[in-house]
């Protein structure tokens, strides 16, 4: 796979210059790479390391001397972030699946599959499944009986699709994620001691022997257009309706979504973030590495969490979050510093305490 330097700035909208024939085949970071590949020097930090590199050309920022660093070509980019996501996508060759069904692969006769479809090896696929056209499915994928998948989803190695599970077009999923699996639901013939503190907020009466009885997941999962899961990522089934995940939400590895929650569209959860059964997640919210959401609880829309924030409660729209518990961030930030000055506080404290007893006893 290879492109012209032309054909790269068309695909990402930008302004070029130098010999704009130039074929690559890959990008590199500067330092490392070859004549065959565009370097990566969208700041002056990465561009230092063109010059121990052999790349004849280069993706800048704007305003670049690109002559300086002995380039033959330059791509000038606004955004580097973005930039490298066009790119990316261009160089991707994604995973070897030949077109058309494996001889290992089982599917039931009642499936549906769409045109162009590449399914690998041993994959089953059962009763009543509808998969779309251009889907590309790696192997050792499981989709159980009554499930529908869009068009043009790509399911990763080992991912497990359960029963009656809904997913729109653009759907990709990684190695290891499962999908529809049941709901950590269980209750106690009498109230069990998670209820009576849940009340009391600590203060057990008694603690006794309790029983779990499992409550049966009889809801589903329904997943909009354009969703991303990580790997090892795992979404529940609802107990009675589904558990939802809106249009072009990204969920990264072992995030665990329990069962009844409704994640909104646009959102950006990090790995190992977890939210417990029945709350909301509201649009375009961002929740960094292992944010906790507690169960029953609605997280407004726009909200960001920093990396291991806990939410216990409600958060507002809007609401810039950290800590545990989640306080406004700024908030968090001036408790911190508070607890740095609490050691000599109490030093001062001990030496007005010394001070007052000497003017005590000489009085």
């Amino acid at each position: 796979m290879s492109a012209t330097l032309a054909q790269i700035a068309q695909a990402l909208g930008a302004r070029a210059i130098g010999d704009l024939t130039i074929e690559v085949s890959g990008a590199s970071e500067p330092a490392s790479a070859g004549r065959d590949q565009i370097a990566l020097a969208m700041t002056e930090t990465y561009a230092s390391g063109l010059s121990k590199g052999n790349a004849r050309a280069a993706l800048l920022w704007e305003g670049a001397d690109w002559t300086a660093y002995g380039l033959e070509a330059a791509i000038f980019v606004a955004r580097p972030r973005l930039a490298m996501a066009g790119l990316s996508k261009a160089f991707d060759k994604g995973p070897e699946i030949d077109p058309g069904v494996h001889p290992t692969a089982v599917i039931d006769a009642s499936a549906e599959i769409g045109e162009g479809a590449a399914i690998g090896p041993f994959v089953v696929i059962g009763r009543d499944v509808k998969i779309g056209a251009g889907a590309r499915i790696a192997s050792h994928v499981t989709i159980a009986h009554g499930s529908t998948i869009g068009d043009n989803a790509l399911i990763m190695h080992g991912v497990r699709i359960c029963h009656a599970v809904t997913i729109g077009d653009g759907f990709i999923a990684n190695p290891g994620a499962v999908i529809g699996s049941d709901g950590f639901s269980f209750v106690t013939p009498e109230e069990s001691g998670v209820e009576e503190i849940r009340k009391t907020l600590g203060q057990r009466d008694e603690i006794r022997e309790q029983h779990w009885t499992r409550i049966h997941s009889l809801g589903s999962v329904q997943i909009g257009d354009d969703v991303e899961i990580g790997a090892n990522a795992t979404i529940d089934r609802g107990t009675i309706r589904a558990t939802k995940v809106g249009r072009g939400s990204k969920l990264d590895n072992m995030v665990h979504i329990g069962h009844n929650v409704e994640v909104g569209e646009d959102c950006l959860l990090c790995g190992q973030v977890g939210v417990a059964g029945s709350s909301k997640i509201g649009n375009r919210v961002v929740l960094a590495g292992q944010v906790g959401v507690s169960d029953n609880i609605f997280v407004g829309d726009d909200v960001i969490a920093g990396g291991g924030t806990k939410i216990f409660t409600n958060a507002p729209k809007g609401r810039v979050l950290l800590g545990s518990p989640a306080l406004k961030m700024e908030t968090h930030v001036e408790a911190q510093k508070n607890i740095r000055r609490l050691g000599r506080l109490f030093a001062q404290v001990a030496e007005l305490r010394e001070t007052v007893t000497k003017l005590g006893q000489k009085s």
